[in-house]
């Protein structure tokens, strides 16, 4: 959003009415207001009821830590260092997209034996060379060794016959009508070979026992055909950690137009596939009415890693988030960010290896703490490694909030971002359009200054690399 007065419409109570109460100093007030600006339109939820369990916005964990202490929580969590999950063995097909949980290492030697690095003539000595009538194909067993003066056709790939000098290209060679070989490349004397020229030797690659990518590795296609190649027929990796989805609110509808006060549920598309481009399994989505006793049924029998929840964080007659939490006995790791739109996010760790993710009811604050909790929680689960931060020039001012970071939705346009309009916490349609997140300090930014981006899965991997 670029700097002035916002339209109807638009996040206009996020920062305008925000900032008034700030210069007034009306702490009361401003706190009532947090609590109503990342209101739960798709959640369900009473707006203007407190954020953070009734924790004043003082309270609220500042949005670098928040990500910090999501990042970590597995780790503190588990008894495990490292934080991520019990390592399993899978074969290649469910193995693209995960960590290497072991280092690769060589099985055999690569290539295992001296093979043909192109097509021609393996050759024996200097020229010309008498050739055998029968070639040497890849794949079949070795050859008699080759005498001084003599030569065999081979192909790319096969086995190099013993006493073999070198592979003489075919377009290097030419015979005569006698079946004699001749060297013919012009960059060499008439009728001699490098030694050892175009001949993979054995161990070229590496030798048994070698290391050839080590834990922590993602599982790319090549990194799959580097362990076909090696000798492997499965991986140890981390799996991914399994997320179930609640989408929380009476109100919300599945399919057709809004009516009547009903919505229809924006999350419930969204959030699946979203967390299957973070590196998660999503094992269950369903729809959680207005009920304490429904959400407290749905959390006990979960067996999820995580589980993300939608609205309900705040503390209104209907957000069963918090006292569900406490009935659990869960811990609250993170409880309220100073991050605009999302507020009231939180973090708990339900049981041991276990936890949940509640989001605001509200898309844009939801996509807010998908990035600011979620994110890190499952990056850590699943040993990924973390995205390298980068920074752009805003080719917009940005206005800020006064105390709390926000998170703009930005399209890359060369080499600056250009914040998009429609960013209120309600709203989807500049995330639609978004290739990354903007990271905008508290005060804004002004044109040309540099802000930290969050690239969105889609922008940097494609659909089809993120969403399977």
């Amino acid at each position: 959003m670029t700097a002035r007065a916002a339209r109807p419409g638009e996040d206009a109570d996020d920062l305008d009415v925000e900032e008034a109460l700030a210069l007034v100093k009306d702490a009361h007030d401003r706190t009532a207001h947090d609590h109503a600006t990342d209101g739960h339109a798709s959640g369900g939820h009473v707006p203007g009821a407190a954020t953070s369990g009734g924790s004043a916005h003082r309270d609220a964990t500042e949005w670098t830590e928040a990500r910090a202490v999501a990042e970590r929580a597995p780790r503190l969590g588990s008894g495990r260092s490292t934080g991520y999950l019990t390592p399993v063995a899978v074969p290649f097909g469910s193995a693209l997209g995960l960590t290497l949980a072991a280092p690769l290492l060589a099985l055999t030697d690569l290539p295992s034996f001296d093979t043909s690095a192109m097509d021609g003539w393996a050759v024996s000595g200097p020229g010309p060379w008498d050739v055998r009538e029968k070639g040497v194909l890849a794949g079949h067993t070795a050859h008699a060794p080759l005498t001084d003066g003599e030569a065999v056709r081979i192909a790319t790939g096969a086995r190099i016959p013993p006493d073999t000098t070198a592979v003489l290209r075919s377009e290097h060679g030419r015979t005569d009508d006698k079946g004699r070989l001749y060297a013919t490349a012009e960059t060499r004397a008439p009728h001699t070979v490098s030694h050892g020229q175009d001949i993979r030797p054995r161990g070229q690659e590496c030798r048994s026992g070698d290391q050839l990518l080590p834990v922590g590795t993602l599982v790319t296609p090549p990194v799959l055909g580097m362990a076909a190649a090696a000798g492997y027929d499965t991986l140890t990796v981390v799996p991914r950690p399994r997320a179930a989805v609640f989408v929380l609110g009476d109100e919300l509808l599945g399919e057709g137009l809004p009516h009547d006060g009903l919505i229809r549920d924006a999350l419930g598309p969204l959030l699946p596939p979203w967390l299957r481009a973070l590196g998660a399994e999503v094992v269950d989505v369903r729809r959680v009415g207005d009920q304490k006793d429904a959400l407290h049924k749905a959390l006990t029998s979960c067996d999820a890693d995580v589980v993300v929840t939608t609205g309900g964080t705040a503390a209104g007659p209907v957000d069963h988030v918090h006292p569900t939490l406490r009935r659990l006995g869960a811990e609250l790791l993170v409880d309220g960010v100073a991050v605009r739109p999302g507020h009231p996010m939180l973090l708990a760790r339900i049981k041991e290896g276990q936890y949940l993710v509640g989001l605001p009811g509200n898309p844009l604050a939801a996509v807010s703490g998908l990035v600011t909790l979620a994110e890190p929680l499952l990056r850590t689960l699943a040993a990924r490694p973390a995205p390298e931060g980068y920074a752009l020039p805003l080719r917009d001012a940005v206005q800020g909030h006064p105390y709390d970071t926000r998170l703009v939705p930005v399209a890359l346009r060369g080499d600056r971002a250009l914040p998009l309009l429609y960013n209120g916490p309600a709203m989807l349609r500049g995330i639609a359009a978004a290739d990354a997140l903007a990271v905008v300090p508290p005060g804004g930014a002004k044109p040309g200054q540099e802000a930290e981006l969050l690239d969105l899965p889609w922008a940097s991997g494609g659909i089809g690399v993120c969403f399977t």
